[in-house]
């Protein structure tokens, strides 16, 4: 299992207004991937800051995943956006 967790952290408003103009969308696509255990991602008391949870199966699922939203109008609009996360790969 291939998981992700960290944050996005926004230094503007603007930046903040684009991850909630395409949050919603970003969850419902990630969902419904192949492969996709659970994915997350939700404001925290920080309005700056954004908590993400991924999890999937694989390594391919997660790899096919990224490569999806490199290409998506999320990672367009949120490009800028610093991401501090920490991925692991979890053997049974």
């Amino acid at each position: 299992m291939m998981r992700l967790r960290g944050h996005l952290v926004c230094t503007t408003d603007a930046e903040t207004q684009a991850i909630r103009a395409h949050v919603a969308e970003h969850i419902r696509l990630s969902r419904a991937e192949p492969g996709c255990l659970t994915f997350d991602i939700f404001e925290t008391d920080d309005p700056l800051v954004w908590e993400v949870m991924e999890a999937f199966r694989t390594r391919a699922d997660f790899d096919a995943h990224q490569a999806r939203t490199r290409d998506s109008h999320w990672f367009e609009a949120t490009r800028s956006i610093l991401r501090d996360f920490r991925i692991e790969e979890l053997r049974d």
